[in-house]
């Protein structure tokens, strides 16, 4: 099998949504999906054996962001703050219900994170997902009902309504 520009250029919208999804920041999502992408063209003596290039390439993007998450960081500050932004519709519902939803992601635990972001972004089968992550079929669902669980519990505690009491 060859893998060519094409193919590989089609990847990019999967990777970039689950980079963004696993490092919460746009410009990490980016340098990772550079990465993976730099690290795929690098082992490209490789493709012929690869069954799943989409699972292949998330194998690897895993793998970094694993790596990364081990790595200390330097954390910076963006320096640039004055940049307009392109005028869009109000949707601010929208972004306050994925900003919810993010925030609890954030609660779940790595491991949890990853299969469920798999399953429910990317709709990877549990097989794939075992074999990208390199553990037991039995441990994607484990990881997967115990994320879903986890992250119900949080949305149904941030959806409570907070009631104050006054006091005259």
């Amino acid at each position: 099998m060859r893998l060519d520009e094409h193919e590989l250029l089609n990847m990019l919208p999967r990777l970039r949504r689950y980079a963004r999804a696993l490092v919460r920041h746009k410009e990490e999502a980016d340098d990772l999906v550079q990465d993976t992408l730099e690290r795929a063209w690098l082992k490209s003596s490789l493709w012929r054996g690869v069954a799943d290039m989409r699972g292949w390439l998330f194998s690897i993007m895993h793998n970094l962001h694993a790596d990364g998450v081990r790595r200390p960081r330097i954390h910076t500050v963006e320096l640039d703050n004055n940049t307009p932004e392109i005028p869009i519709a109000a949707r601010q519902g929208e972004q306050l219900a994925m900003r919810d939803l993010q925030a609890a992601l954030n609660q779940l635990p790595d491991e949890q994170r990853e299969v469920l972001l798999l399953v429910a972004l990317e709709e990877m089968a549990y097989a794939d997902i075992a074999q990208t992550l390199n553990i037991p079929i039995g441990t994607v669902m484990s990881r997967l009902s115990r994320g879903r669980e986890r992250l119900r519990i949080v949305l149904e505690t941030q959806a409570k309504p907070i009631r104050l009491k006054i006091v005259k």
